[in-house]
């Protein structure tokens, strides 16, 4: 199937709904953020393996957590895992040049691959950053948006903490996808079961 067809698909499905988020979909093509072994699935509707043991994730979970996040023009982003680097072109599509995103990825070489797919995009809003240690990117919060694409055990609360008040964080946990919107009277949950992720390196 190409790419194309399965963006039609996921609006057919309508787990894609959100016009600029559809648009991004359209214009940031997932098969320029993954290895060359694997182009060829490209427009399939599940995850694909980009070494280390990691995963680009499948297209209609990306398109449901990003349905989740709604972010939008000017939204300052923070992309946890970043993985292949599609979901953080995603994002710097839908935020525009007024907004900007942060990937941090754990693995080195990963994050070397996902900043250079990120240039040759010539996407200019997102800043990969190679964290070893730590989670996140506090010395850059509080962000507007928080994605994570793979699993913790609980909610890390170190997220919470950069995640600015009136801000959406969107993550698996175990094996459901959680919505949090940190309100000024706590923290607001929507919980959705049934999905599979790589383990959040912690």
């Amino acid at each position: 199937m190409k790419y194309s067809a399965l963006v039609d698909n996921l609006v057919g499905q309508r787990v894609l709904r959100t016009s600029v988020i559809l648009r991004a979909f359209r214009e940031i093509q997932r098969e320029h953020f993954l290895p060359e072994d694997v182009l060829e699935w490209a427009g399939e509707d599940r995850p694909l393996p980009i070494g280390q043991g990691q995963t680009n994730s499948q297209p209609y979970t990306v398109a449901f957590m990003l349905e989740l996040l709604q972010p939008r023009a000017g939204h300052k982003v923070l992309d946890v895992g970043c993985g292949s680097g599609w979901t953080s072109a995603l994002l710097a599509e839908i935020v525009g040049p007024a907004g900007s995103v942060i990937g941090t990825e754990r693995l080195q070489k990963l994050a070397q691959e996902c900043q250079l797919r990120i240039r040759r995009q010539g996407i200019e809003n997102v800043s990969i950053i190679h964290t070893p240690s730590g989670l996140g990117c506090p010395e850059n919060a509080p962000f507007d948006r928080i994605l994570v694409s793979a699993a913790a055990q609980e909610m890390p609360s170190q997220l919470i903490d950069q995640l600015a008040m009136g801000g959406i964080m969107v993550i698996p946990v175990q094996h459901s996808i959680v919505k949090m919107e940190k309100a000024p009277q706590g923290i607001l949950k929507q919980e959705h079961t049934g999905f599979s992720f790589v383990p959040l390196i912690n």
